[in-house]
């Protein structure tokens, strides 16, 4: 998708160059403008298709450290079983209830460990939303930059196609001067 919109990008700039061979002035200004705004649209693009890989990355890491998160609860809930069946054992057999004892305390002081591990991985899972969510937002954003300058290329055609009207030119400007505009504020907000 992304080398298909640069692509894009690149045949208005082409465009551009050719309708600049025509001798008007005018034209000429349009068409560096074009040339420009198509240069601009496919950075802001590829900046977008960045943020929509940070998107993946950042959620299968959420996923991985959930994953683990899940793992080490399991594992607690183990231990947990585990301690009081030695606790029922030194109740049931009062002979060995020192040894039985000593392996419930030592699952229970596993499990401590154990619970921290599942918790750290917990807030790892959490932190990756985060970012993803970070991405995504910045993502749609950018998605509005490029249309917008998208646009502001088709506005300035129209300069090209009219032989000299003005306001298509200026408008084309504006809403690409508004496209680089927001693509920044997806940065710095």
């Amino acid at each position: 998708m992304a080398e298909h919109g640069t692509r894009e990008h690149l045949e208005h700039a082409e465009h551009a160059e050719h309708a600049a061979h025509m001798g008007d002035p005018f034209i000429t200004k349009v068409s560096v403008t074009i040339a420009f705004l198509a240069v601009i649209a496919a950075t802001i693009g590829s900046l977008e298709t960045i943020e929509t890989a940070g998107v993946t990355v950042a959620k299968s890491e959420a996923v991985l450290a959930q994953n683990k998160a899940t793992d080490a609860w399991n594992f607690y809930q183990a231990r947990s079983i585990k301690g009081n069946m030695y606790e029922i054992a030194s109740t049931a057999n009062p002979d060995k209830a020192a040894t039985f004892d000593a392996q419930a305390k030592k699952n229970r002081a596993e499990q401590d460990d154990i619970k921290r591990r599942a918790e750290e991985f917990e807030k790892k899972s959490e932190a990756a939303l985060h970012r993803s969510e970070g991405h995504e937002h910045r993502h749609h954003i950018l998605t509005i930059a490029v249309t917008l300058l998208q646009v502001s290329i088709a506005v300035a055609t129209l300069a090209i196609i009219s032989r000299g009207l003005r306001w298509p030119w200026y408008g084309s400007m504006a809403l690409g001067a508004a496209g680089v505009a927001i693509a920044a504020y997806s940065y710095i907000h």
